[in-house]
């Protein structure tokens, strides 16, 4: 970071020179910051009482050090604070988890999909769609308002458990309507990805930030 002067002042030749409070943090500052108290430090200085400028580059570098230690301090907090959610995220394995995506799993026959228009629409149509593109079941929806969640439950035993694609069709007029889908996935797995933390399932993977709700339908 570099350092601001709280002032600027010219010197007998004209030249400006810059003013530093005392009090100034000098831990917040850089190399080349240092270097422009320092010199400041000595421009102020009565030439007949110059004082030790050792004691204040001691406390200076002090200062450093527990800067350095602070932030090593919070790295390591970061850091266990990142392994508690990994952790704690080991919990959804075998459970059911509501997320924004296209893909969702039915088990026994049973399942759900939501969704949400960007915009009004005056009809909507969900699909679901098998491994081969087979339109396995769907259901139209009427008269839909912006920014409300729609739900499409599923209920047949005639469908075989596993994943299934999901795309609604909505239109306004002759206006397709986008819209954001919310399927279910059964967690198989934990994965972190740098400083992420990723849920597992048969199809890929989710983002924690994804997720809406844990369990699903049952």
């Amino acid at each position: 970071m570099a350092t601001t002067p709280i002032d600027m002042i010219k010197s007998v030749t004209g030249k400006e020179i810059a003013v530093y409070k005392e009090d100034y943090d000098n831990s917040q500052i850089d190399q080349e910051g240092f270097l422009k108290v320092l010199l400041t430090y000595f421009q102020y200085q009565d030439p007949f009482e110059a004082e030790d400028i050792s004691k204040f580059i001691d406390n200076t570098v002090k200062l450093r050090e527990l800067e350095v230690m602070k932030n090593f301090e919070d790295s390591v907090q970061a850091l266990n604070d990142n392994n508690t959610l990994f952790l704690n995220t080991t919990n959804l394995i075998g459970k059911k988890v509501v997320y924004k995506g296209d893909e969702t799993y039915i088990e026994n026959g049973k399942g759900s999909v939501g969704f949400e228009l960007k915009k009004r629409a005056q009809y909507a149509t969900v699909y679901l769609y098998d491994a081969q593109d087979n339109i396995v079941a769907q259901k139209e929806f009427n008269n839909l308002e912006a920014r409300k969640k729609y739900k499409f439950v599923i209920d047949d035993p005639q469908i075989a458990d596993g994943y299934y694609k999901v795309s609604v069709v909505a239109k306004n007029g002759d206006e397709k309507v986008d819209s954001d889908i919310y399927a279910t996935a059964l967690v198989s797995g934990i994965q972190k990805d740098g400083s992420d933390i990723l849920v597992l399932f048969k199809k890929g993977s989710i983002k924690i930030s994804d997720i809406v709700e844990i369990g699903g339908e049952k």
